[in-house]
């Protein structure tokens, strides 16, 4: 096969999942569109275990700073997680907080500079600290705090061929409405499905997040995967036509955040 058939037959295959991934769950599922750009700033660390109570006090000092953004409309939400999951090369926690515009982010960025905050002595115990900075057009939420949830993050890539829509035809399609039922059933406090708005990573990678409030959440999350898989088998090839599996890879962490 030359390069051009190669091309035109991927095409074509991408062409054909795409029609097959809309019919059943559009079928089944309300439509999701696409909403306004929603940016989050995600603050790494990989802390000893000995500063891990220190963090939980630096995490409260943040807060301050945090609430007030909340209060007034400069951030939709922030929180902070501890990993769970623990890799050789991975962070222990984790800082964010999310807002409707980079100017909103970078914002707070700023006050967190002024403050002083981000050279106290826990942070400076880090053995790695990276950042990053995403944006969603499709999330959603139930506004309130958190305690003690749990949130599920699952990092993939687009094969090379895919579709410069591709992300969107998953999203809309696939993920989201399954996702949109299980917040209106309570089963997930938020969801968003992510690319890096400042590109850190290669191009094409993207993240799907989900927050349960219980272990218990987890569960029916995979529970209705299956339902949605079962009831439509033609989904699971149609995702994996489009997403590299040798890329990816799952985080689970235990949250407290609030939602404006």
């Amino acid at each position: 096969m030359n390069q051009a058939l190669g091309r035109a037959v991927h095409r074509w295959c991408a062409l054909a999942v795409a029609i097959v991934l809309v019919g059943p769950a559009t079928a089944q599922m309300s439509d999701v569109k696409e909403k306004p750009p929603m940016y989050s700033y995600v603050s790494n660390w990989s802390l000893p275990r000995a500063q891990w109570s220190e963090m939980e006090k630096s995490a409260a000092a943040d807060d301050k700073i945090l609430e007030k953004a909340l209060g007034n409309g400069t951030i939709v939400g922030y929180g902070h997680d501890v990993n769970l999951v623990h890799r050789p090369d991975g962070e222990t926690h984790d800082d964010w907080w999310s807002a409707t515009s980079m100017g909103g982010i970078l914002n707070v960025l700023e006050q967190f500079y002024k403050s002083g905050t981000t050279t106290t002595p826990v942070l400076a115990s880090a053995t790695k600290h990276w950042d990053s900075i995403y944006v969603s057009r499709y999330y959603n939420w139930h506004s309130g705090p958190i305690k003690d949830g749990y949130t599920f993050v699952g990092f993939y890539k687009l094969k090379p061929h895919a579709s410069d829509d591709a992300l969107d035809t998953l999203s809309k399609n696939l993920v989201a409405p399954v996702l949109e039922k299980l917040l209106s059933e309570g089963t997930i406090l938020e969801y968003e499905i992510d690319t890096q708005a400042i590109h850190s990573e290669d191009p094409g990678s993207f993240v799907i997040v989900y927050v349960a409030a219980a272990g218990e959440g987890i569960d029916k999350v995979n529970a209705a995967i299956r339902g949605t898989l079962k009831a439509s088998p033609l989904d699971e090839p149609a995702f994996d036509s489009m997403v590299e599996r040798s890329g990816h890879r799952d985080e689970l962490v235990r949250t407290n955040a609030v939602y404006k």
